[in-house]
């Protein structure tokens, strides 16, 4: 069903995985999705409004990237219609007028060690693990940084929480930056290996839909269609982690994964709720502003954040549209 692409461009060769094209709904153009790593447990949600946009009427394909960088770029270039992550540096910079519409999930990240280390002073100089450059936890790295007064040494970049656990159990890294579900995972069952190093909260968005302005107007079906999707899942799920599971298409992507993960889908996302990593309206102004602040922090973007316009980086109109439709 899905299979490797194949492409002259540069920038799509990188492409890892493609797949999920839907035929028969009422747009003339598919939208084209550019995801910045191969489908896993953590994407299982997203796919779930997926398959309920596409109920809705939304015709769409999927590419999965090898980073975020590369998902960044092909919405730059036009290859891509939207895009995930969070690209606050490439906003400000380019010219091309690229917005988020949805906050997927929030930064909740933990900075987890061999028993070598216990503070986050511990460390300065040591090689860290991290999911993609100019992502998330580069911005955490960065963060870190700046309020504990250290430097990591080298910084790699494995993107998937859970292939950076792989590295960890391994031996071939010391120190990485990891999800809750796989912090989890990891402490339950390698707990008397590692250590989760003591860290201080963080409300910003880890992964977001992002999209070129001109582009969000000229589609403004599709794009409400996929915004309205998300937040009914978004708010199902905050009421009921099952949901995932059971909306999940045994023949779609998630569907194909491993056993041991679909078994795990209930208590990844009932701890993924617990821990408050999925806000239940998408985010909107509140997750704007919080990012302005920790980007800002992160060395993302420049200048003071109280005197950033969050419409700069956000366009609100389809979220504002879905919770009104919805409901509050």
């Amino acid at each position: 069903m899905f299979s490797i692409v194949k492409t002259t461009t540069r920038l799509l060769a990188a492409a890892i995985v493609a797949g999920g094209a839907m035929l028969g709904a009422a747009h003339a153009e598919k939208v084209r999705i550019a995801l910045a790593e191969t489908p896993s447990d953590e994407l299982a949600a997203f796919f779930v409004a997926l398959d309920r946009a596409r109920k809705m009427g939304l015709d769409y394909e999927w590419t999965a990237f090898s980073d975020e960088e590369l998902a960044i770029q092909a919405v730059l270039s036009g290859q891509m219609d939207i895009g995930f992550g969070t690209p606050y540096a490439v906003m400000q910079r380019s010219k091309a007028p690229i917005r988020i519409i949805f906050q997927i999930s929030k930064l909740k990240f933990f900075p987890v060690t061999t028993k070598k280390y216990s503070r986050l002073e511990d460390l300065d100089g040591v090689p860290i693990l991290l999911h993609s450059r100019g992502g998330g936890t580069d911005s955490i790295a960065n963060v870190i940084e700046e309020r504990v007064g250290i430097k990591f040494g080298k910084r790699s970049y494995v993107p998937g929480s859970a292939n950076r656990v792989v590295a960890l159990v391994a031996g071939q890294a010391e120190a990485t930056i990891i999800d809750l579900a796989n912090k989890n995972k990891l402490m339950r069952e390698h707990g008397d290996k590692f250590n989760v190093l003591p860290m201080f909260d963080v409300e910003a968005s880890d992964e977001a839909l992002f999209a070129n302005l001109n582009w969000i107007r000229e589609n403004e079906e599709a794009v409400n269609i996929l915004v309205e999707a998300l937040l009914s899942v978004w708010r199902d799920m905050n009421e009921d982690p099952t949901i995932i599971s059971r909306e999940t298409d045994p023949n779609g992507p998630i569907g194909q994964l491993p056993k041991e993960i679909l078994d795990n889908l209930d208590n990844f996302y009932r701890e993924a709720v617990e821990g408050g990593l999925y806000d239940r309206d998408g985010g909107g102004r509140k997750a704007a502003m919080a990012d302005m602040e920790w980007y800002s922090k992160a060395g993302q973007l420049e200048g003071d954040p109280a005197t950033l316009d969050i419409n700069d980086f956000w366009y609100f109109a389809p979220l504002d549209r879905a919770i009104e439709k919805l409901g509050k």
